[in-house]
């Protein structure tokens, strides 16, 4: 395809990135690039969830970041999706963050641990109204025959959470990312972009550049 060549990556002005004025915890400069992107970039709290299935195939999706701290980056899905039982065997995962307005990704890879029971339902409850029903569905990524059984299924999902408004499906759980590494990446237009890995080692995390 010709055209590919000719789209631009990034815009014409880039923000600087001074990897020697980065704090001492990858979580601090993670959530000052993230408000960053909320001002430039639509859904900055989309991130690419990177799974391994039973066979050892990669498996991807974007989701959306419910919370970030100390301890890791935080997202939600029912354990009986396709995500969930790939997390249930193999409790590792990466996350990917890309914000082309600003020329800048975020690379995590760590392990996966379920959050509290009371955690997952008080996430699962502050989840807007039509996202509540679409989990009560249920039957995520299963093949549709026809679509007037979606339509039924997500009558029979809204009626049961307006009758049942505190009602949380067992299924569904908040997942911690806690990184082992941590990379923040941002373009220039000269390609030496710029690299800066954290690493956690012996409970502490070491800082380098990386090569472009």
């Amino acid at each position: 395809m010709s055209a590919l060549r000719g789209w631009p990556s990034f815009p014409a002005e880039l923000p600087e990135f001074d990897p020697d004025t980065a704090p001492e915890r990858p979580h601090e400069i993670f959530l000052a690039w993230l408000e960053d992107a909320g001002e430039h970039a639509l859904a900055p709290h989309a991130v690419t969830l990177s799974t391994v299935d039973a066979d050892g195939m990669p498996d991807a999706r974007v989701v959306i970041l419910k919370d970030v701290d100390a301890a890791g980056w935080y997202v939600a899905t029912s354990s009986e999706s396709p995500k969930g039982i790939q997390l249930g065997k193999h409790p590792m995962a990466a996350l990917t963050f890309f914000w082309a307005a600003r020329g800048r990704q975020v690379r995590i890879r760590g392990a996966v641990t379920p959050s509290p029971s009371e955690v997952s339902r008080e996430d699962f409850l502050a989840r807007p109204p039509e996202s509540r029903v679409e989990a009560f569905i249920g039957n995520q990524s299963a093949v549709l025959r026809d679509p007037a059984e979606l339509e039924r299924a997500a009558a029979a999902a809204r009626e049961w959470v307006a009758e049942n408004p505190d009602e949380a499906p067992e299924t569904w759980v908040r997942y911690l990312v806690a990184p082992l590494s941590v990379e923040f990446w941002q373009a220039r237009h000269d390609r030496r972009h710029v690299r800066l890995r954290y690493r956690l080692e012996g409970g502490r995390w070491t800082r380098e550049r990386l090569w472009p």
